[in-house]
């Protein structure tokens, strides 16, 4: 199950789904886009998508300014199952 929410710019974390429009693919689902790398440069929030190195995209934020996100839950931490001890034959 995955989450729209509004959040500010601040509180975008690495792996939110950001929308970035159309652009030249009409289909909606193709237009939300995974943040990848959030900076806080010169009083401003920059969401980075894609590979910071390579193509990616830019967004520059007021820290308070709202923003639509795509949000999937935590995994739930699941326990380690513990070692069961080997059962021997009593030879």
């Amino acid at each position: 199950m995955t989450n729209r929410i509004i959040v500010a710019a601040s509180e975008v974390r690495v792996k939110d789904h950001i929308y970035n429009g159309t652009g030249t693919n009409a289909h909606p689902s193709f237009a939300w886009e995974t943040v990848t790398e959030v900076r806080l440069e010169d009083g401003l929030i920059m969401l980075i998508t894609g590979n910071a190195k390579g193509p990616h995209g830019e967004f520059w934020l007021e820290a308070d300014e709202r923003i639509e996100v795509i949000r999937y839950p935590e995994a739930a931490v699941t326990a380690t199952p513990q070692a069961k001890p080997k059962a021997g034959h009593g030879h």
